[in-house]
């Protein structure tokens, strides 16, 4: 098999947008297919170094892979929006500059909010989308996370405790597996991606809780989200809520759901090779 390429070793690279902000960005896997690249964005307060090389080096094996810091985030200069449009329509600058003509999206929690708005924004561009951990504009119970979320999700400096406890389950099994995942995200020691500063936490809580306002006539929105989209979470996710990915599903024209057990937020990083499994069966036409 031809060597791809891998999260713990691609290359960071760098790209100006039309007002001279750099955009960070890692590019990898088989640039051979006919397949569109699959363009990849993060969660809240999420860097390049939070995707899971299980995950994203799987879905790599048969197409590029694209991760984009979006503006302000990690490495990539500027200041973060605090709305969700505003940063599609950066990540559209971003694309723009590639010359990408068209892309598949995977949109992770406030990533799955900002592919939304993109698909929205620029329909011809995106062929199919996977909203992992996500839910739509106007969903109900988001627009104020719990105290216990709240807490987990904002404190100044994040540990693996809090970090383990917001994205996965209850059970010794799903704390296990992101004791895994963190070590994973912590193979790469070379250039590695800056750490999301307060500033990037602040702006992109701001951004969350605009998009959550609820309001359910925003829900119509979806009906314009024509292309097939693949709507996945896990079971008790406590951060953005499994009945809002029910929600997503119910309301898209061409939507599938897939709920993963005994997991939360971060179902994707529990089952890595499973859901990666999924996604590219997806993305093939399955």
């Amino acid at each position: 098999m031809t060597d791809t390429g891998s999260q713990l070793t691609a290359e960071n690279r760098s790209v100006e947008v039309d007002d001279g902000d750099l955009f960070a960005y890692r590019r990898f896997g088989d640039a051979q297919t006919d397949a569109p690249a699959l363009l990849c964005l993060q969660h809240f307060r999420g860097n390049l170094d939070n995707w899971d090389p299980a995950l994203v080096d799987r879905l790599a094996e048969d197409r590029e892979v694209i991760l984009l810091a979006n503006r302000g985030v990690g490495s990539s200069t500027g200041i973060v929006p605090d709305n969700v449009t505003d940063m599609a329509r950066d990540a559209l600058r971003f694309v723009d500059v590639l010359g990408l003509r068209q892309v598949d999206l995977l949109g992770f929690s406030l990533g799955g909010y900002i592919a939304q708005e993109l698909a929205l924004l620029r329909p011809r561009l995106v062929r199919r989308i996977v909203l992992a951990g996500t839910a739509p504009q106007g969903a109900p119970k988001i627009h104020r996370w719990s105290d216990d979320v709240y807490g987990l999700a904002t404190q100044d400096e994040t540990d693996a405790e809090h970090f383990i406890k917001l994205f996965f389950s209850g059970s010794e099994e799903s704390r296990a597996k992101g004791m895994e995942y963190l070590k994973r995200i912590s193979a790469r020691q070379i250039d590695r991606d800056a750490q999301t500063d307060l500033a990037t936490r602040d702006a992109q809580l701001t951004a969350i809780t605009r998009w959550g306002i609820p309001e359910p006539a925003k829900l119509t929105r979806l009906a314009a989200i024509t292309q097939p989209t693949f709507v996945a979470n896990g079971d008790n996710d406590t951060m953005m809520y499994t009945e809002n990915s029910h929600l997503l599903a119910h309301h898209l024209p061409n939507g599938q759901l897939r709920i993963y057990p005994d997991s939360g937020h971060g179902f994707l990083d529990q089952y890595p090779e499973l859901f990666a499994d999924h996604v590219k069966a997806f993305l093939n036409g399955g």
